[in-house]
């Protein structure tokens, strides 16, 4: 859907849209599922007003500055100043990198805000907020995150157990950054750091963990060279694609 380019604080805001939402499910949902999908609506918001200005254009990061440089009750964040059509183009951020990278939570929360963000893509479409298509691609990506979010979470915390207490190499010899898996064979794995292209593997674990393991998957966090042997040092996180 084509962005409207706002001059002026839109009518309604992402912060009123999501409280209407949020009202409309509260018909429905049980006070416990409520809360949860309350929740993850306030970490999307969260998200979005840390991180959805870096994908404006220069007339709207002029509007943005101006009421979020303001100050007193004048300021505003960005929910508070732009439409619903900017919600569903930073859901990758939200399920891609924040609810990994910036969220401690188990993986009830994880699986939640897929599904939370699923029914909010239908939800704007139904009320005429966004097209159908783009919602459909948002809801897509919801589904999966509601499935491979908790898979990936399992997975860093298997890659952990395993290299728990594992003594290091020399120094020097510790790469840190974001590997892709290429390659998934039953117990070895081959990775690709995402900055240098660097081709590292077979790589040996355990193959209950290479189970976990899908190609396309990110892995951030550190890898050495023992001789003529890699290994995964530790798993800060994992992506799904």
């Amino acid at each position: 859907m084509a962005r409207k380019k706002t001059l002026e604080i839109a009518k309604p805001t992402i912060a009123e849209v999501l409280e209407q939402f949020l009202a409309d499910q509260a018909k429905r949902l049980a006070a416990g599922t409520l809360a949860q999908y309350e929740n993850i609506v306030g970490l999307l918001e969260d998200c979005l007003n840390g991180y959805a200005s870096n994908s404006l254009d220069k007339a709207e990061e002029e509007l943005f500055d101006r009421h979020y440089n303001a100050r007193g009750t004048k300021h505003r964040e960005f929910c508070e100043v732009f439409g619903p059509e900017h919600i569903l183009s930073n859901v990758g951020e939200f399920l891609g990198y924040f609810m990994i990278r910036k969220v401690m939570a188990g993986k009830d929360t994880l699986r939640a805000a897929g599904t939370v963000t699923k029914k909010l893509a239908k939800w704007l479409a139904e009320k005429g907020y966004v097209e159908a298509e783009e919602a459909e691609f948002a809801a897509e990506q919801g589904g999966d995150a509601a499935r491979e979010l908790p898979e990936a979470a399992d997975l860093a915390a298997d890659i952990n157990d395993f290299t728990d207490g594992q003594e290091r190499a020399q120094v020097g010899s510790t790469i840190e950054g974001h590997f892709t898996l290429t390659r998934v064979d039953p117990g070895k794995v081959w990775l690709d750091e995402m900055i240098s292209g660097l081709k590292i593997g077979p790589v040996e674990i355990p193959e209950k963990i290479t189970r976990r393991c899908k190609t396309g998957w990110t892995i951030s966090g550190s890898v050495e060279r023992a001789g003529n042997r890699w290994r995964i040092v530790e798993a800060w996180n994992v992506y799904p694609r």
